[in-house]
């Protein structure tokens, strides 16, 4: 999709704003709300210190986060570690909308949005702190690494270049909405075993094929001497909350954001 911007349309030298400039008018022309289906987002005011775009309906806000090339990667440049990490069990915390974008073709290709309740401390990583001679010595910055993200927790509005089904991109939010009820410690045992059930790579799957991922468990969670019990549990809370279907005999279905 075009951007829609020339650069004589943009009041900066520096190529960074003026893509920042581009894509934030991409964003409030056409991305709608897959919290509530909203048709558009409202922009914040500049510096505004956590969001960009929130919803006028429902209040759900979204930081902007634009690369430039030709896929979004695995890893997203965000702002101070601290401030990130503090911010991880907080109501305003913001959804975040990554975009992808060809600055030749004057283009988004893709547009994903990692929801808020996919943020757990093991997906923040801290930057090197700056150098003592720097003006703000000690300052650390923070990356996103959304290839830890399971896939359920990339949702793409558009891929490619191409929009996704509306319906589809609203079912998909949806289908994860239970884990904003589970506190941060629970949310990161669920998002772990649904990596495990991704890491299979069909959408039906055994008992057994989970148990494979054990020793990659207990190293995520050392002090955990049951985790096999443990992954029985997050199975069942997946099944409960219409995520995975309960086949018998040790046999699942992924019903939503498989592989």
């Amino acid at each position: 999709m075009k951007l829609g911007f020339e650069e004589s349309q943009t009041p900066y030298d520096s190529g960074s704003q003026q893509a920042r400039v581009w894509t934030e008018g991409w964003v409030a022309r056409e991305m709608f709300c897959i919290n509530c289906g909203s048709p558009r987002l409202a922009q914040l005011a500049n510096n505004s210190p956590v969001a960009d775009f929130v919803c006028p309906v429902c209040a759900e806000q979204f930081e902007v986060k634009a690369k430039r090339g030709q896929s979004l990667g695995t890893t997203v440049a965000d702002g101070a570690y601290d401030s990130k990490i503090a911010r991880l069990t907080s109501a305003t915390n913001p959804h975040l909308l990554v975009l992808n974008y060809d600055r030749e073709a004057r283009e988004v290709r893709n547009a994903c949005i990692v929801p808020k309740h996919f943020f757990v401390p093991e997906i923040i990583q801290a930057r090197p702190p700056l150098k003592p001679t720097a003006r703000r010595a000690g300052w650390r910055g923070s990356n996103i690494l959304i290839g830890k993200v399971p896939e359920a927790g990339r949702i793409f509005v558009l891929r490619n270049g191409i929009a996704e089904p509306r319906d589809a991109v609203l079912a998909k939010w949806k289908s994860t909405l239970f884990l904003k009820r589970a506190s941060i410690e629970a949310r990161g045992w669920l998002i772990e075993v649904m990596k495990s059930v991704d890491a299979i790579g069909r959408p039906e799957f055994e008992l057994s094929d989970v148990y494979a991922y054990e020793a990659r468990l207990s190293s995520i969670y050392p002090g955990n001497n049951n985790v096999r019990p443990k992954i029985r549990q997050q199975l069942q809370v997946l099944r409960d909350n219409g995520y995975l279907e309960f086949l018998g005999g040790g046999r699942y279905r992924l019903r939503a954001g498989g592989p």
